[in-house]
């Protein structure tokens, strides 16, 4: 059966140094293709990976993070949210 999906040619530029390092992958377009893939997986939920937020989105994020705080994890140094509310339902 043969593959039926359409294929795209995608081409970026890179600098040397970075080129250098592609040689050395085997299969340098599976690499990429798992790598951009990786990164998408990634993707803040909120600002799509621009890294900024739109005055909107900060006023939202604000009002979640009263019931959410933002903690710092000490076991495996991660930042993430913490629901206080459901904390304080289940020691109801």
């Amino acid at each position: 059966m043969s593959d039926k999906r359409k294929h795209e040619v995608v081409t970026f530029k890179v600098d040397q140094a970075l080129w250098e390092q592609l040689q050395s992958v085997p299969n340098r377009s599976e690499f990429i293709r798992s790598a951009i893939l990786s990164a998408l997986d990634s993707t803040c939920p909120l600002c799509r990976g621009s890294g900024t937020l739109t005055p909107d989105q900060r006023r939202h994020l604000d009002e979640f993070v009263r019931n959410h705080p933002i903690k710092h994890c000490p076991e495996c140094d991660a930042v993430h949210l913490i629901c206080v509310a459901s904390k304080q339902e289940s020691s109801a």
